[in-house]
């Protein structure tokens, strides 16, 4: 029997792609017994676990506070990755503003929104694409951010980048700090007008430009060090240079069937914190 560790997910058994079973086959040959559970199960003891690894919880949208408070209450008994504090701050993209390497620009409700041909429009909390979308014309783009705040939620405008449509964007996923694979996705808003739903996406492994591997590694290098897992998501600009357009640290979907070492080494870093 090996040391026992949670797999939190939520309550789709086959919503994560059998990804949790890569996963956990993985981790039984490092030592690690590890158990899908649901992140809102009442009846879970978390103390029972060594550690609670923070994987498919994609339901959590609709009740980031309660989980949150979750993260925080299980921080309290055992360890959790990634910590409690992290998730609360990454589930929320404002965060970007705090970050030291370029990003892609975004308008927060503030000023005069700049003319870019295209706009994407999204609340600060989400995940999926989810209440968020891409459309040509400014007075709906205001439009639609203006009816985010007026549910209590934070709106983002940023522009439509083309060229995630040829290039795509570039995800680099590090386990424990250290350089893992990269994936190559297309896109997820597929047409202007388009909404979450409309969705044409493709993946593939990839070798990423030098350029986006240095401003990975040098945001990398600011993750605390109990930070188990990062997915860095890279776009190009306008002018060709690379810039973050999210840094996934609560519950990203980690492409393990894409890489043949990956499963490997996340349950490498895995032991290695425990």
């Amino acid at each position: 029997m090996g040391i026992p560790v949670a797999y939190a997910t939520f309550a789709d058994p086959s919503g994560d792609d059998d990804e949790r079973e890569v996963a956990i086959a993985a981790w039984r040959q490092a030592g690690i017994e590890g158990h899908a559970v649901r992140w809102d199960d009442p009846e879970i003891d978390w103390s029972s676990f060594k550690a609670v690894v923070i994987r498919s919880t994609w339901d959590y949208v609709e009740r980031r506070d309660e989980f949150t408070a979750w993260a925080h209450r299980v921080e309290g008994v055992t360890r959790l990755f990634n910590p409690a504090a992290v998730i609360e701050r990454n589930t929320d993209k404002t965060y970007l503003r705090d970050l030291r390497v370029p990003t892609v620009p975004t308008y927060w409700g503030e000023g005069e929104l700049p003319e870019w041909p295209e706009y994407v429009v999204k609340p600060a909390v989400s995940a999926g694409a989810r209440d968020t979308i891409r459309t040509l014309d400014r007075d709906l783009a205001l439009a639609h951010a203006a009816t985010l705040r007026a549910a209590g939620r934070t709106a983002m405008i940023q522009p439509y980048l083309h060229m995630v449509e040829t290039e795509g964007e570039t995800s680099l996923i590090y386990f424990g700090g250290r350089f893992s694979h990269a994936i190559r996705r297309l896109p997820m808003l597929a047409v202007p007008g388009s909404v979450a739903g409309d969705v044409q996406r493709r993946e593939a492994a990839r070798e990423p430009d030098a350029d986006q591997r240095d401003l990975a590694e040098a945001l990398a290098a600011e993750l605390p060090d109990d930070v188990l897992y990062a997915r860095i998501d890279l776009v190009r600009l306008a002018d060709g240079s690379p810039a973050l357009i999210e840094l996934e640290l609560t519950e990203p979907y980690l492409y393990l069937k894409r890489a043949g070492r990956a499963p490997a080494a996340l349950a490498e870093a895995l032991a290695e914190r425990l």
